[in-house]
Order: C-alpha cells, then sequence, then structure tokens
C-alpha cells in the first residue's frame, strides 16, 4: 500500500469535511509536529468559551490606557496627537481590589464606559501585555536573536494566525478547535462543538472538530431550505442527489458530508424556534458584533436541546489596523465592542447561564506607542479583557509595562515586549474549561517552555 497516498487522501478528505460544514476550507498544510493526539475529555456541566477577535491589531495604549500622573505625561509625550485626554479618562478610571505596584493606574477608554459597572462588580479583569511568544523572552534576548521568536512578527496575516493557533499563517488547527477535540464526543452532535458566528477562522479548527459556520439570523439554508425555486420537489430531488451514495471514496464522502450539514441545519433551526425571542432585547442594534454574540446567546439557551456540553464561540470584528484617522476611528470601534460584551454579559445573567460562559478578547497585535501621524504602527504585546461569572474580576493579572520609548518593555518605537504569552492566556482559558494539565500541550505545543506553576494565570 502506498501510505504516503493513503495519508494524503485521509487529510483530503478531512479537510473536504470541513469545507461542507463550515463553508471555507482551511489552508492544505502540514499540522503541527508537536501536537499530540487529543483524549476525550467528559463534562457533566454546561460551559461555554468565547473569543472575541478584533482583527487589525487593536491599539491597546488607547483602550486601556496609562492614568498614573506619571505614566500618563510619558504617554502623552510618545502620542501627543492621538492621545486620550485625562480629564476625558477621569470618569473610566479602573479601581482593582489590589492596586498595581508603583502606584499605577489605568482607565477604560471613555466610550468603553458601559463595561465599566462589570469590572467594578468582578466580572471583568484587565490582562496586562499578552502577545505571541514561542517561550519566555527577554528584551535582551530579543535584541540579539537568542531565543525562538514567533514568526513573521508584526504581519497580520501571520500573527493573526499565530494568536489562534500558536502557527504563521497556513496553520491547520487552532487552540479553539483542539479544545473542541478532547470534549467534542461528550456532546451529542459533535459538528456543535465549535460554532463559528462570523465565517472561517484557523482558530476553531481541530484535529478532528470542525468549525460550524451560523449566520447572525440563524442557521445557514441550502438552496432555500426544503425547497428549490419554490418546489418543494426539486428540494428533495437536490437533497437525494448531494445526499446518495456513490461508487466513489470522494463522492461518498461528499454525500456524508452533505447530510450531516443538512441534518445539522434542520436541528440547529428546531432548537432556536423554540427559544424565547424576547430574552435578546438587551443588544444594541447597528452594531454587528453584537448581532454575532446574540446569536451565540441564542445558542447558548438552547445547549441542552442540543445536547451541548462543552462550546467553543468565535466571534469578530475588523477595521482596527488604523495608520491614520485613529482618533476619529477607534473609539467608535472599542464602543462598539464595550456594547456588546456588555449586552452578552446581561444576557448570560438573564438566562441564569454568566458563570458558565466566559468570553475574552484577543486580536492580531498591539501597536506602537508612539503615534505615525495620526495613528499608530503594527506593534506586538497588547491589553486585553476577560469577563464572565467565573472570571476573579475586578484585577490586573500580569506586570504593567513601562510607559515610553526605550524602556526594557520597549522593542522599537513603543512596541510592547510580551510578558504573559498567548499560550499562558489560552492555557488559564482551557483549564477553566476543564482541559487537565496533561493534555495542555496538546491544545498549547509551546507550553513545555514555560514552567508548570506559570501555567495558569488565575484569573478565572
Amino acid at each position: 500500500m502506498d501510505f504516503t497516498r493513503d495519508s494524503s487522501r485521509r487529510a483530503f478528505l478531512k479537510r473536504s469535511a470541513a469545507l461542507g460544514v463550515a463553508g471555507v476550507a482551511t489552508p492544505f498544510v502540514t499540522s503541527l509536529a508537536a501536537i499530540g493526539e487529543a483524549a476525550a475529555a467528559t463534562a457533566t456541566d454546561y460551559k461555554a468559551m468565547v473569543c472575541i477577535f478584533l482583527y487589525g491589531g487593536n491599539d491597546y495604549a488607547n483602550t486601556v490606557a496609562a492614568y498614573d500622573q506619571a505614566s500618563y505625561a510619558a504617554y502623552l509625550a510618545a502620542r501627543s496627537n492621538i492621545a486620550l485626554t485625562r480629564e476625558s479618562l477621569a470618569a473610566t478610571v479602573l479601581n482593582p481590589t489590589a492596586g498595581l505596584p508603583g502606584g499605577r493606574q489605568y482607565a477604560l477608554a471613555p466610550t468603553m464606559a458601559s463595561l465599566l459597572p462589570l469590572f467594578d462588580q468582578g466580572k471583568l479583569a484587565v490582562t496586562l501585555n499578552v502577545g505571541t511568544l514561542v517561550q519566555p523572552t527577554t528584551k535582551a534576548q530579543f535584541q540579539q536573536n537568542a531565543v525562538r521568536l514567533p514568526p513573521k512578527l508584526f504581519s497580520h496575516n501571520d500573527q493573526q494566525s499565530y494568536f489562534q493557533a500558536s502557527n504563521p499563517e497556513g496553520a491547520t488547527s487552532g487552540w479553539g478547535g483542539r479544545i473542541g477535540d478532547l470534549f467534542q464526543s461528550g456532546n451529542s452532535a459533535a459538528t456543535l462543538t465549535c460554532i463559528n458566528a462570523s465565517g472561517n477562522a484557523v482558530y476553531l479548527t481541530g484535529k478532528s472538530a470542525v468549525q460550524y459556520a451560523i449566520g447572525t439570523g440563524g442557521p445557514i439554508a441550502l438552496a432555500g431550505g426544503s425547497t428549490l425555486y419554490g418546489s418543494s420537489t426539486a428540494g428533495a430531488t437536490l437533497r437525494s442527489l448531494m445526499t446518495g451514495g456513490s461508487t466513489h471514496l470522494l463522492g461518498n464522502e461528499h454525500a456524508r458530508v452533505s447530510k450531516r450539514a443538512l441534518d445539522t441545519y434542520a436541528q440547529v433551526s428546531g432548537a432556536l424556534a423554540s427559544a424565547p425571542a424576547s430574552g435578546f432585547t438587551l443588544f444594541p442594534t447597528g452594531n454587528g458584533l453584537a448581532d454575532q454574540l446574540r446569536m451565540v446567546a441564542r445558542l447558548i439557551s438552547v445547549s441542552s436541546q442540543l445536547g451541548a456540553k462543552r462550546q467553543v464561540f468565535f466571534v469578530s470584528i475588523g477595521g482596527f489596523d488604523l495608520h491614520d484617522n485613529l482618533v476619529a476611528v477607534q473609539p467608535g470601534l472599542i464602543g462598539k465592542v464595550a456594547d456588546a460584551m456588555r449586552a452578552f454579559y446581561d444576557t448570560t445573567v438573564a438566562l441564569g447561564v454568566a458563570d458558565k460562559v466566559t468570553s475574552f478578547t484577543a486580536s492580531d497585535f498591539g501597536r506602537t506607542l508612539q503615534s505615525n501621524d495620526d495613528g499608530s504602527d503594527h506593534g506586538w504585546g497588547s491589553h486585553h479583557l476577560v469577563m464572565g461569572g467565573a472570571v476573579r474580576g475586578k484585577r490586573f493579572f500580569g506586570t504593567a509595562p513601562q510607559v515610553g520609548n526605550g524602556t526594557p518593555d520597549d522593542v522599537g518605537q513603543g512596541r510592547l515586549l510580551p510578558t504573559i504569552a498567548v499560550d499562558q492566556y489560552a492555557a488559564t482559558l482551557a483549564s477553566w474549561f476543564g482541559v487537565g494539565n496533561g493534555d495542555l500541550t496538546t491544545v498549547l505545543p509551546n507550553m513545555g517552555n514555560y514552567n508548570a506553576s506559570n501555567w495558569n494565570l488565575g484569573f478565572v
């Protein structure tokens, strides 16, 4: 037997299966060699993890802004033409349970004021200076190229992929999908373990788990649902052609995937039809991210009907690559993020599942502290938000980076050298979700480069 050809054929069929459910195939490349086989995990309760991805590289300095006098002065000196005024930040100062060393203070951007009550209630935490790393890295090691670094730093596509998958563009599985690998056998419908409400992302593709794409209005119908050009007979004929057997291996696989997609559409449509529409009225209109999170909330509300114990969701918003017009554009974008997140949290409270759902922000990278005309350039480390009833909120996690150019935390133009690796951020979430320490290196292949005592940051 030609094992090379057989292995390639199986890989092709797997990617074909992903295409049938998600709508877009992930890149056909070799998987990460470091990722082992996932062992099935069991769960008796329900938990959901929601990744909120900000495409383009969000400007961290105008999202969670330096507020104490000394840090604000350094912040203002580096970006005087795009800095938020200290007066405008006074109403959104974050007052944690335990103060930061050196009297450091931060404030949320004014347009994110809707999240301040959640921080004060202990339902929102801030993780400081998170970014893509392969291993712990000092500034001297970075400058001397003495350690392994994520490939193609500051590249949008590669760093989006590295954040989501621990591998640059071309990765075939992400850590959300690899978590799905562990738990999908415990769900009645494995297809509904990893759900994408914004299209397709490597984050949700596992070695065996595939992502299910859903629109903001519900599952995506095939050829008008049960009819074709208004004819139920034509619709039934199309279904028969799509799901019928074949003498060819690829034809049979196509039929299997098509049947799964059609059956899942019927299952999800039926479950959502029973969800009370009145329970999802908190979300703002004219906000695409809010629309996605509303759909996530609706799916969570019928999780028991779908037989789901563990679900991983992905939503996103773009437009953050602001080399110019940052002051004019970013406040509106992060305002939409904040309002959508607040509505989503409040809805989980109304549904009685707030402590079962943890949401977190992610982005390609942060941006430079130093302004570039009326914008900022591609950076590295960034601050992120974690929200949910199980979150240890009203706290900062990580080390507050020194503000300014040429500091120990700066690798050029105020680009932050991350002090929290995405792997540690992800491992903390995965541990809450139920992933055991023995499986963390399967989900996150770089975890072996970190001391096990630093795997869980404790924010949830």
